[in-house]
């Protein structure tokens, strides 16, 4: 009977969706086939979700899932368009399946619903989601945490099909970003990346946040090791993939490389930002004596018009006013930051600080990056084992310890790379992943099953949405406990 009564009601929620998402597309400008393309995933993530819910543990509820789709269609897509292989819309794509234009809220992707989902979740989120004064990280680490949870969001339609759940790579935007998304939210919650992401303040500095999490979970230096790790991959991924984060990269570095040059001799150092703090001064009284004679800003109005294009002449005299104090203001807080670097103390800081942005930049010298990537994830697995064993070593409950085992046996599937899983991974990781196996088994069962060695790794390799009791699992592999 609480079967039946469940499904009656499941019946009623799927529904009120449908309303709900069929009363956003009224208003909405789409094709006919678009709209019943969304009706269509969010009927199939319905029927997905609790096969997902199951193997995954830590996920939102289906409710807030479902929303967040529908909130991000009618607060952050005005155009939805599909295109057929071949046709003339198709030529914007070029050599992609799809083009996200967050600006004009526009999509243009082909008719794959998973395409199609992964980007209504990339085109309601900031593309900068960690602060500035972390360089370099506020761009990679936050193209890190985007992707990897857009991929996210695709998974629950993309894997479960209400029967049966089945991973094929190939339909991983990215296994690097999915991968190292998924060590995060098993070491930190998925509720905490949620927000993280979600977030559309820049007040909260969820990096510092996420740092005293992990040093409060799993100590120190362990967090520190996760930490470099994670901003490794970050920005190796960025180098690889994005070609405007790698020419700021290559910008950056012979900036750094010129600063340091200079500071590098105190004498010349001193003597250019002397001469640089002149300069900047007379540039004011310039702007000044311009803005307070009509001549001189006449002057300065035709000087400057004649060498701009039409569509990017100055109005009047009045908006070049407003341009000069803006660029007046700009020569200002640099004569600040000039007198800040006179200090002696400023001066040390300054220079540790270009150190630390000379050694990120390093990477861009790396001749294999391929290589580096596979490399710095390996670590960073191992490093993931060692957190995740005081995770399980902290458990008190069995309710906990088996969330525990199905988020690990969750884990032990994720694909490393195009050809291999995680089970797959050989040498000291198996050792360490083997570990952790017994040690969950063991709190769930809470038997001794040291010598039941094939029959815990058959438990952590099966796709059977709901893990068999273990009894009845060593039974079904003759074994007799």
């Amino acid at each position: 009977m609480p079967k039946k009564k469940d499904n009656f009601l499941d019946k009623i929620v799927k529904k009120n969706y449908n309303n709900e998402l069929e009363e956003v597309l009224e208003k909405k400008n789409f094709e006919e086939n678009t709209k019943s393309l969304l009706l269509s995933i969010l009927y199939k993530i319905e029927t997905a979700y609790p096969d997902y819910e199951m193997v995954k543990r830590d996920v939102e509820s289906k409710d807030e899932f479902i929303e967040s789709i529908i909130n991000i269609i009618k607060n952050d897509c005005e155009d939805i368009t599909l295109v057929k292989l071949h046709s003339t819309e198709s030529e914007l794509l070029k050599d992609r399946t799809f083009l996200v234009d967050k600006k004009n809220k526009k999509i243009i992707c082909y008719p794959i619903e998973r395409k199609v989902l992964y980007c209504i979740s990339k085109i309601g989120k900031k593309d900068k989601i960690v602060k500035d004064k972390y360089y370099l990280l506020n761009w990679t680490l936050s193209e890190l945490l985007n992707v990897g949870n857009s991929i996210n969001m695709v998974e629950p339609m993309r894997d479960f099909n209400g029967y049966s759940w089945t991973t094929l790579p190939k339909e991983i935007e990215s296994i690097p970003h999915n991968l190292v998304y998924q060590n995060l939210r098993m070491l930190v919650g998925n509720e905490f990346l949620r927000k993280w992401v979600t977030n559309r303040e820049y007040i909260i500095d969820y990096f510092d946040l996420f740092k005293k999490r992990l040093e409060k979970d799993y100590g120190v230096k362990l967090a520190q090791k996760f930490i470099d790790s994670i901003s490794t991959i970050s920005i190796l991924l960025c180098i690889r993939l994005e070609d405007k984060i790698r020419k700021k990269m290559q910008n950056d570095k012979k900036d750094v490389e010129s600063k340091l040059k200079i500071m590098n001799n105190n004498h010349d150092f001193v003597e250019k930002l002397t001469q640089e703090k002149i300069n900047l001064t007379r540039d004011i009284r310039t702007i000044d004596e311009t803005i307070n004679n009509k001549h001189l800003l006449q002057e300065e109005y035709d000087k400057r018009n004649e060498k701009l294009p039409l569509e990017k002449k100055i109005f009047s005299t009045r908006v070049l006013a407003k341009t000069l104090e803006h660029e007046r203001e700009k020569k200002l807080d640099r004569i600040e930051k000039v007198n800040e670097l006179l200090n002696p103390k400023n001066f040390v800081e300054y220079k540790k600080e270009l150190k630390n942005k000379e050694e990120l930049l390093k990477w861009l010298e790396i001749d294999n990056i391929d290589s580096e990537i596979e490399k710095t994830l390996k670590n960073l697995q191992k490093q993931f084992l060692d957190c995740y064993k005081i995770k399980v070593q902290k458990a008190e409950t069995k309710q906990e310890a088996t969330d525990l085992m199905y988020q690990f046996r969750y884990y032990c599937l994720l694909p490393f790379d195009y050809t291999k899983d995680i089970n797959d991974l050989e040498g000291a990781f198996q050792k360490q992943k083997e570990e952790i196996q017994m040690q969950l088994v063991q709190k769930v069962y809470d038997q001794k099953i040291t010598n039941e060695k094939e029959a815990v790794e058959e438990l952590f390799s099966t796709r059977a949405i709901e893990l068999p009791k273990w009894h009845k699992f060593a039974k079904k592999g003759g074994k007799n406990i």
